[in-house]
Formats: structure tokens, sequence, C-alpha cells
């Protein structure tokens, strides 16, 4: 048996990337996995790798903006699966490269609603579900950004601050209720949301692999392992945590 025999999760951005290898570890780890994004295309890929490799999932097409949707979503695994347990709200984008004072309101607008006030829609969906079974993990994707500036990304850098308090929050809102929240918070990982940023060029991404230590980028299945464990019993008494997956970038 695997440790998530029982339990259903859902995940959010799942069509590639960290929310990918992230519905695939709960997957292989025995989790009935609920995908989701905007890219059915994608979402609807992952679902064949988690059942060519013997899992089961579902592809349910979501825009996390749209918060009928989102309750959709929730709706969707609780109807098919007959729970929630677990769910990692992955879903973001990255943004326009501009100084603060050149932003656009509508571009301003457009990362937070996704990044940040996509992840409350979800919460907001995901804990009466998970009360209904006496608890559940809520795993929410933050950022190093989430814990540091960085220059020309000024609404990423806020909505990702935005949802550590989020979840710090929540956490102390429903930890006697059984539900934890935590966040993890990447270092710059090897995507495509990435290489949409300009690290296709040799010499930019040799620049960001060198602000971290161990000079590399992140792989999506270091980001995935460190969600699957924030759900395990082995991290039954960590709540309220942003943990951090940067290979030594906030350290320096």
């Amino acid at each position: 048996m695997t440790q998530f025999d029982t339990e259903v999760a859902v995940v959010t951005g799942a069509s590639s990337g960290i929310g990918r290898a992230t519905a695939e570890a709960f997957a292989a780890d025995g989790a009935r996995v609920v995908v989701s994004d905007v890219n059915a295309e994608g979402g609807e890929e992952t679902v064949a790798r988690i059942e060519e490799a013997g899992g089961t999932a579902i592809f349910v097409e979501t825009d996390v903006t749209d918060d009928d949707a989102v309750a959709a979503l929730v709706d969707t695994a609780v109807s098919e699966y007959g729970r929630l347990d677990f769910a990692c709200n992955n879903a973001g984008i990255g943004g326009p490269q501009k100084p603060t004072a050149d932003l656009s309101v509508d571009e301003w607008h457009r990362v937070v609603d996704v990044n940040l006030n996509g992840v409350w829609r979800s919460m907001r969906h995901e804990i009466p579900a998970m009360l209904d079974v006496d608890g559940g993990v809520i795993v929410n994707m933050a950022s190093i950004l989430g814990k540091v500036g960085f220059a020309n990304a000024a609404p990423y850098v806020a909505a990702k601050h935005g949802v550590l308090g989020l979840t710090k929050t929540a956490a102390i809102e429903y930890a006697e209720q059984g539900v934890r929240v935590n966040a993890v918070c990447p270092g710059f990982v090897d995507t495509p949301l990435l290489g949409e940023g300009g690290l296709d060029d040799p010499e930019a991404r040799q620049g960001i692999e060198s602000l971290h230590p161990v000079n590399r980028l992140g792989d999506v299945d270091e980001i995935a392992s460190a969600v699957v464990w924030l759900c395990s019993d082995g991290a039954s008494f960590t709540t309220g945590e942003a943990l951090t997956v940067d290979g030594g970038y906030t350290s320096r």
C-alpha cells in the first residue's frame, strides 16, 4: 500500500511544470487526483501520464479568477471521489517585467487576481470540503519572492508575499479543526513559465543559476516532493509554515 491510498487531491495549474509534477507525485503515492488548469490540452496530458503510470486522475478545466469555476472544481472532486483531503494551489502567472511605476492598472490586477486572489478563492471552497471529512491539508505555492524583493516584478512579489500571509492566517484559524495550511517557496525552477520570462537565453539562464549557491535551477520533482511531504503524516505537526526549497538563494 502507498501512503495516500484513501485520499483525494486537487492540484491547480497542473498542465505542466510544478503542478504536473505534483499531481503525478500524489498519484504515485496512491491518491486519486483532480487535475485542473485553464489549459485543457496540457491538463488532459497530465491525466494521461498519471493513468499510464497506473494512477487515477480526472481533469477539470478551471480558471482560478472565476469563483464559480473554482466551486465547480471542488464539487467535482467530492462528487467523483467522495471527499477532498489535499489541495495544492499552484495556478499562477509570471506577469510583466517592468518597474513598479510603469505597470498599468490592468497588469497589476491580472497578476494579483491569479496569484493571490486565485489562492484565496481555492481555499474558500476547499476548506469547507475538508471540514466535512474532519480535516485535510492545503499547500499553497508561493515563491522565494514571497520572502524577498525582486526588481521589475512588483505584482508577482506582492502577490506571493500575500500568499504567505493568507497561509499563516488560515493555518491559525483552522488548526483545531484538523486542517493544516502550509506554503512552499521554491527558488527559480526549470519550468515553461520560467522560459516565458526570458530564461531560454543561455546567458540569462546562467545569471539566474548563479544566484543559487548550488549554481543550478531547481527541478520540478524537488518541489513536488516538498508538497507531498507537507501532506504526509510526517508533517502532522507542521502548519503555517513557508517551506523554502531554493538551493540556498535566500541564505545569501
